[in-house]
C-alpha cells in the first residue's frame, strides 16, 4: 500500500503539504509497517502549479527540490531530471486530466526521463485511458494504475480500485523494480486477475525478435464467478485502435490471438466485465503494454 501526501514546488499550495519532519515521519512509519504481508510505501505526491499537475515519487528518501526547479514552463523537464537522478526513483503522471493540459502534451521526452516516469493514471474518479494512449504515443514507457486519490483514512478498504504489480515476492526489493519495469495493471476489479504475453514477453517488456507478427497470450480469471464475468476482451494499439476485439463469457479466459502490424509500437489489453463497477457494468481492466521495439 503506498500513501502520497502533497508536497509543493514554490507556490502557495503550503497549508496542504507535507514539511520535512512529516516526509520523515512518513518514511519511518512505512518502514514500521512493512512485514511479510504488507509492504508499506512512502511516496509524496509533487504539486507544480494548478496548470502543470501533479506527479508522484516513490522509492526516494529526499523531497524533491522548491526553487531550483524554476518556474512555470520549466518545472516539468527539471522535475523529471530530479527523479532520473535518484537511484531507484519512480515517477507517476497523475490524473492527467486535472489541473494539467496533459503535461504539456507529455512533451521533454528524453531517454533518461523515460527512465524515470514508469506510471499514469488511467482511473482516479473518472477514466483516463485516451491520455494513456496519448502519453504511449508521445513515447513515454508506462505502465497504468488504478487509484482512489482519497483524501480520507479508508485507503483499502474503501475502494475497489487496485493498480497490481507482477512481482516474485512481497518486498520492496520485488515490488519497485516491477514498477519500474511497467510490469503491471489497472483494475476497477480488485481480485481479477490478468496475464498478457505477447511472443512470450511479459506486460512492461519487449519480445526479442520483433517482426511485425505476433502471437498475444492472456488468461484472466475472477474468483467471484459469474458475478463478475468476463465478457469482452480487446487489445489496443498505437492511437487507441482496437486490433483484436473477442466477445467472452464465463468468470475465466484463455486466449491465443495472432496479430500482424508493420508499424506498431505497442499492444496493451483492455478487459470489460459485468461487475457493477461505478454503478454500471463495463471496462474494468488495463494492462501495461508490450512494446514491439
Amino acid at each position: 500500500m503506498a500513501v502520497t501526501d502533497h508536497v509543493s514546488i514554490w507556490n502557495a499550495y503550503k497549508g496542504l503539504t507535507m514539511d520535512q519532519e512529516e516526509w520523515e515521519d512518513t518514511l519511518a512509519a512505512a518502514e514500521y509497517f512493512t512485514s511479510e504481508d504488507l509492504v508499506a510505501m512512502a511516496g509524496y505526491e509533487t504539486w507544480m502549479l494548478g496548470h502543470l499537475g501533479e506527479i508522484n515519487v516513490y522509492n526516494v528518501r529526499e523531497l524533491s527540490p522548491a526553487k531550483p526547479l524554476g518556474y512555470k514552463f520549466d518545472r516539468h523537464p527539471n522535475l523529471y531530471d530530479w527523479i532520473a537522478q535518484q537511484p531507484g526513483a519512480i515517477g507517476q503522471f497523475n490524473h492527467p486530466y486535472y489541473m494539467t493540459n496533459n503535461y504539456e502534451d507529455y512533451g521533454y521526452y528524453t531517454e533518461s526521463r523515460d527512465g524515470a516516469i514508469n506510471i499514469i493514471e488511467v482511473f482516479n474518479a473518472k477514466l483516463t485511458e485516451a491520455n494513456y494512449v496519448m502519453a504511449l504515443d508521445a513515447g513515454w514507457h508506462l505502465m497504468p494504475s488504478a487509484n482512489s486519490d482519497t483524501h480520507n483514512p479508508d485507503w483499502i478498504s474503501g475502494h475497489e480500485m487496485r493498480t497490481v504489480l507482477l512481482a516474485e515476492e512481497i518486498t520492496p526489493e520485488d515490488l519497485y523494480p516491477a514498477m519500474s519495469a511497467c510490469r503491471g495493471y489497472g483494475t476497477l476489479d480488485k481480485n481479477l486477475r490478468v496475464c498478457h504475453t505477447l511472443d512470450g514477453a511479459v506486460m512492461g517488456s519487449t519480445p526479442s525478435d520483433a517482426d511485425g507478427t505476433y502471437t498475444a497470450s492472456i488468461q484472466i480469471s475472477d474468483p467471484d464467478g459469474l458475478m463478475d464475468e468476463i465478457t469482452l476482451v480487446e487489445v489496443i494499439s498505437d492511437g487507441g485502435v482496437v486490433v483484436a476485439s473477442i466477445p467472452t463469457s464465463g468468470a475465466s479466459v484463455d486466449l491465443t490471438i495472432e496479430l500482424s502490424s508493420e508499424g506498431a509500437n505497442f499492444f496493451y489489453v483492455r478487459v470489460s466485465t459485468a461487475s457493477p463497477l461505478n454503478g454500471e457494468p463495463g471496462l474494468t481492466v488495463w494492462t501495461a503494454p508490450v512494446w514491439t521495439g
